[in-house]
């Protein structure tokens, strides 16, 4: 029995991200999930390393790789839309719910409850992490747009830098502090 799961994930490079903008690059999820396994790695190492809190930055960094899984099936939407009012967002989170237990249907019975914790990130604290990672890359796709001279992410900067802050995590605070300046600089200022 072929299962096909694995050549559904590696059509993720075809879902583009922020539809309605005008993009200065294209970003699909593909990329967007690598950089949020980043973040998100680097988020719990962050909270357990320097700050002494518990995380497991390992399964932080797997659940971010899969956190988009399910826009394989139902594409990117937009976040105005997602989340315009309670039904819309709840009847989308009942529809990502679906599509990620369509993908791990096309797993073998013996790999699905190993991968539905990070379909279905279940760990509050990874959880949270990942969250906070996929919002700060949001922002820091802005912050590279608005570098190139894209206007059109002014908003969304502002938008998705208050979200950042008001989820009030001390890994995100410190990231934001030590290390988001970084991401407005060209290659010679970093150098």
């Amino acid at each position: 029995m072929q299962y096909k799961f694995y050549a559904f994930l590696s059509r993720m490079r075809y879902i583009t991200r922020w539809g309605l903008m005008r993009n200065t690059f294209p970003e699909n999820i593909q990329e967007h999930s690598h950089q949020v396994a980043v973040l998100a790695h680097s988020l719990a190492l962050i909270r357990r390393d320097i700050l002494g809190l518990d995380a497991d930055p390992e399964r932080c960094a797997t659940a971010a790789l899969y956190h988009d899984a399910s826009e394989i099936l139902t594409g990117d939407l937009p976040t105005p839309i997602k989340y315009y009012n309670p039904e819309i967002k709840t009847a989308y989170k009942q529809v990502e719910r679906i599509s990620g237990e369509k993908l791990l249907s096309m797993l073998p019975e013996a790999l699905r409850a190993s991968m539905a914790p990070l379909i279905f990130e279940d760990d509050p604290v990874s959880h949270d992490i990942v969250k906070a990672a996929d919002k700060l890359s949001a922002h820091i796709k802005c912050i590279e747009e608005l570098k190139a001279g894209n206007l059109d992410f002014l908003s969304a900067a502002n938008q998705t830098k208050a979200a950042l802050c008001a989820m009030h995590l001390p890994e995100l605070d410190w990231f934001m502090e030590h290390c988001l300046e970084s991401f407005g600089r060209s290659l010679d200022e970093l150098a």
